[in-house]
């Protein structure tokens, strides 16, 4: 990787010790990024909606050692509880960022993490959890760098997040954000997730995303294994093709406000993401029964009401309805009648677009 804009010069005047917490947000693509190539690059432009309540709280613990570490010397905590099993995937983050943060290996960290929706249940925790870690780190450089302008500390903590997980460098900011190189979208780069940067309808204000879960468990297939498994697709091409094909057009739906047409390309594309997992080799599907009944139930409902309710589906079983805050009191209403059942325990989170990263 060569970004030499994001690499922070040595500093012997280091703070001693402190502790920083922010949250950060998971986010829904509504045009996906299924495929990429190295490191954390996209095959395809993808856009995204910020949401707000399904976020990850995270503390970053941090004191200087006497000694610069051989190795990154850290602890994490998920929900209360150390987990070691994660150190694997921290170490590596650390590794790719290094370069761009080179007092890592000065410090002993502490990293304290808590969700407020399911692990590893297609609600893109990862996203969350990598930008929300990415922020506090950020934060830590700021304190070493205070000159560092509000415009490239975002930039970079977007561009760092990527490296932890593509989909968390989308989190940093909302309401909708794009990830991927696109001549036709201004700004758009591949290093690093940017706001949309056009004026967005008033009919997209306030739009509620509420997540039936329809599976709480842990995916059979992971999404880093399930992305590489874009490579050598029969059909990769052509999809990535039709996700830039659909990127100028939910750019066009997204300040005229045309609420059918943003359905038609937001269903078109969930459904497509999971035609990919069902033709790779091997082949899975992430989708469960009841994440069919419920399809099936909102295109009924929609047919029968002229809603404007979709649904939009992550790397997983459960369901993102996407509506206009207009209609969240007709919507319910019809969740809580017909749909919850399908609901693992009868659970789902209402929550809607939102605006990113926090420092508390």
């Amino acid at each position: 990787m060569d970004y030499p804009e994001f690499i922070s010069p040595m500093i012997s005047e280091l703070p001693v010790e402190g502790v920083i917490t922010c949250t950060s947000p998971s986010n829904i693509a509504l045009v996906k990024y299924w495929g990429k190539r190295p490191v954390q690059l996209p095959e395809n432009t993808s856009i995204s909606f910020t949401l707000d309540g399904c976020k990850t709280t995270t503390s970053l613990t941090y004191k200087r050692r006497d000694t610069i570490a051989e190795d990154f010397d850290f602890e994490l905590f998920f929900e209360g509880k150390l987990k070691p099993d994660f150190r694997p995937k921290i170490k590596n983050f650390f590794r790719r960022i290094e370069e761009y943060l080179p007092f890592l290996k000065q410090y002993t960290f502490t990293i304290e993490t808590s969700n407020t929706f399911p692990h590893s249940s297609g609600i893109a925790s990862s996203a969350s959890g990598m930008s929300a870690l990415a922020f506090c780190l950020m934060q830590l450089e700021k304190k070493i760098h205070p000159k560092i302008t509000n415009e490239v500390f975002i930039k970079k903590t977007s561009f760092l997040a990527r490296l932890g997980s593509g989909s968390a460098c989308r989190s940093l900011e909302g309401p909708i954000t794009v990830w991927g190189e696109h001549n036709d979208i201004e700004g758009s780069n591949d290093a690093f997730a940017i706001k949309f940067p056009y004026e967005i309808h008033s009919n997209f204000e306030d739009y509620q995303d509420t997540i039936l879960l329809i599976d709480k468990g842990e995916k059979q297939v992971s999404s880093t294994v399930g992305h590489d498994l874009m490579h050598g697709h029969p059909f990769a091409a052509k999809r990535f093709e039709q996700a830039s094909e659909n990127s100028i057009k939910l750019k066009e739906i997204l300040t005229s406000g045309d609420l059918d047409a943003f359905i038609e390309v937001v269903e078109s594309e969930a459904l497509t993401l999971h035609a990919m997992m069902m033709t790779s080799l091997p082949y899975f599907i992430l989708m469960k029964p009841n994440t069919l009944s419920v399809i099936n139930k909102v295109w009924e409902y929609r047919k029968n009401t002229g809603s404007k309710l979709c649904f939009t589906l992550d790397a997983g079983a459960n369901v993102h309805l996407l509506f206009p805050y207009s209609e969240k009191e007709k919507v319910l209403e019809f969740i809580n009648s017909k749909l919850v059942a399908y609901c693992q325990n009868g659970q789902y989170i209402c929550d809607k677009i939102g605006l990113g990263a926090k420092l508390l």
